[in-house]
């Protein structure tokens, strides 16, 4: 593992006599540039360790015969850490220090307890596919394709500490694992609970020591910093039959964070609940709260909501961290022609313009980008959301609060009578609703609002079926924008790759034509955790609402015949959007299939093939060649 024992009898080399470990290439070079560096010369270059130090282990190594890492370690000289990011160094590879939240115990039990120890390797994780494997030799090819044959999947082999492996195999094989352990286990993480409010004394408990005590907020408090710095969007604590499982969202992908024994899951869901100022006694009712904390160096807003299930209550935190958001409109990744047309929409003096799609497709997002266009000191922008997710500057924002009956429709009536410009509404939800925003826009206020379906002409239909009649929604409408989000490339492991026969013409692309065209995917990296993604791009559809369109919602035309008619203006599908995309290699093109739909999507071949044929911009027709 980077040391080498000195055979019994013989004199240990010194300087450019020693033999290079045949694991140690590839590794940083010393300071003639010929041999690979070794563990004390690392760790005396890095300060960690002085040259009579060295010159005192080496005497002694050779009295020995033990290997010297290990027995500074021993000294005290250097930690197990330390120690670590040594033999990192000097093999050229990711190390790790083993804890009990990093290590899936079903994946221990799938390589069993004797395998593990022969190969001295325990899987930590697996994200698609990809299976992390603390090993003591990660340079041993057979022992990797042993992993490999054992689980099918590929192997990411990280280094650790023979002896710290030794002992985490024991204990996951035997489930010799206990909440004190797993919490001393736990680093120290710098995060601090804002404007928290006080819970009611009660008799004192064992669970209230326990989540009062530091364990436990400092378990919770490590998962909150991990998710805020991965760039998570939630967080979610969820019981099984052997403990808790929490995992964080990230890109649209849940991914394990850590897994805590059996008997910690009660006590994490009440420091939750603590902090979100909920009722840490009710556990048969869902629940909501709202906690700020400081991480990072910066305030986080997160959104808390309790869920009863048979196993236990389970959680999930909203991750709102301003850094992620996007105000401006031009970040929102829209085309310049997509772009375009929304503006113009905007710049309408009054009308109703709506953004649907998915929970979780960013529509809040572009309401607050449009607001951050319009907002000035001349208007009054009021807003009534569920909940108010980012404060904006010049915007008047109100929390809807259905137990004391501020609801969207009450709300909204009310600030009628406040002298509005601009209203937004969180989410049209019932005909109330609806009819409220619709009579608003009727009379000369510009209302923005969210709805959920699947494309922009589907917004007509949906508010239709809520009651509203096609005469009063034909002159209120403007315009509607449909939206989704699709992984981008991770640019760390960027690769070209020919999509099948069967993948182009689903994505409406003429196979004959493209099939022997590259398109671009991620291979999968440490930097995007072995997912070939990293980060999201919006995909935009915007229907501008013309006179032949307005008819048609007057006349009550199907959703079909105003997509026909949307795309005879020159507008595109989110489908069309997302290949566009795939071409220019900014995403792959199963990501695109995946994220949408193909209903209504005929004739998306000769759209998008007229996008890259000779009117379309040089980096367009690059992408597509």
């Amino acid at each position: 593992m980077g040391e080498q024992r000195p055979e019994p009898g013989k004199k240990e080399p010194t300087g450019a006599e020693k033999p290079e470990a045949a694991e140690s290439a590839r590794t940083p070079k010393g300071v003639g540039g010929g041999r690979p560096l070794r563990v004390g010369e690392v760790l005396l270059r890095e300060g960690l360790l002085s040259e009579e130090q060295l010159k005192r282990a080496l005497a002694q190594q050779r009295a020995s015969g033990r290997m010297l890492g290990e027995m500074l370690v021993d000294q005290g000289v250097i930690s197990n850490a330390v120690l670590v990011r040594a033999l990192a160094k000097v093999l050229n590879i990711r190390g790790c220090q083993l804890r009990h939240g990093l290590i899936d115990p079903a994946l221990v039990k799938q390589i069993g307890e004797e395998e593990a120890t022969r190969l001295k390797a325990i899987p930590m994780f697996k994200v698609h596919g990809v299976m992390t494997v603390a090993m003591a030799e990660p340079q041993s090819l057979p022992s990797i394709d042993r992993l490999k044959a054992i689980t099918g999947c590929r192997i990411r082999p990280v280094l650790a500490l023979e002896a710290n492996i030794l002992e985490y195999i024991k204990k996951y094989a035997t489930g010799d694992v206990d909440v004190d352990e797993f919490l001393t286990s736990l680093a120290e993480s710098d995060v601090e609970v804002v404007e928290r409010e006080s819970v009611d004394d009660g008799p004192t408990t064992d669970l209230d020591r326990m989540v009062a005590g530091s364990p436990i907020v400092n378990l919770v408090n490590v998962a909150l910093l991990t998710a805020v710095r991965e760039g998570a969007s939630d967080i979610h604590v969820e019981p099984d039959k052997k403990g808790t499982r929490i995992r964080y969202r990230k890109d649209g992908v849940l991914r394990d964070l850590m897994k805590p024994p059996a008997g910690m899951h009660a006590a994490i869901v009440s420091r939750v609940k603590v902090i979100g100022k909920m009722d840490i006694a009710e556990k048969r009712l869902p629940q909501g709260g709202r906690v700020r904390i400081v991480a990072e160096g910066r305030e986080i807003d997160l959104r808390v909501s309790s869920l009863p299930t048979l196993l236990g209550e389970k959680l999930v935190m909203r991750i709102l961290d301003k850094q992620n958001l996007k105000v401006r409109m031009e970040d929102l990744g829209m085309r310049s022609e997509v772009l375009a047309t929304f503006k113009s929409i905007l710049e309408r003096p009054h009308g109703l313009v709506l953004v649907t799609g998915p929970t979780g497709s960013g529509k809040t997002t572009t309401l607050y980008s449009a607001l951050d266009l319009l907002r000035s000191p001349e208007v009054n922008i009021v807003t009534v959301e569920d909940p108010v997710e980012y404060q904006l500057d010049l915007v008047n924002q109100i929390q809807i609060n259905d137990q004391i009956g501020l609801s969207f429709a009450a709300a909204l009536r009310s600030i009628l009578r406040q002298d509005p410009d601009i209203i937004m509404v969180g989410e049209i939800r019932d005909e109330e609703t609806a009819r409220v925003a619709v009579q608003a826009a009727l009379t000369g206020h510009q209302v923005l609002a969210t709805l959920h379906t699947n494309d922009a002409p589907g917004a007509v239909a949906r508010l239709v079926d809520m009651g509203i009649e096609p005469y009063l929604l034909s002159p209120a409408i403007q315009g509607v924008v449909a939206q989704r989000l699709v992984r981008t490339v991770c640019p760390s492991c960027e690769t070209k790759y020919h999509p099948s026969a069967e993948t182009l013409a689903d994505a409406g692309l003429n196979p004959s034509e493209y099939v022997g065209r590259p398109f671009r995917k991620g291979a999968g990296c440490q930097q995007c955790h072995d997912s070939g993604c990293q980060g999201r791009l919006g995909v935009y559809e915007v229907m501008e609402v013309t006179p032949q369109l307005r008819r048609m919602v007057h006349e009550g035309a199907a959703a079909h015949d105003l997509r026909e008619a949307m795309r005879r203006t020159g507008a595109k599908t989110l489908r069309e959007e997302g290949v566009l995309l795939a071409l220019a290699g900014k995403t792959s093109l199963e990501e695109v299939l995946m994220v949408t739909h193909s209903d209504g999507d005929e004739g998306a071949s000769s759209a998008v093939k007229a996008k890259v044929g000779p009117a379309a911009g040089p980096e367009m027709r690059e992408a597509a060649a």
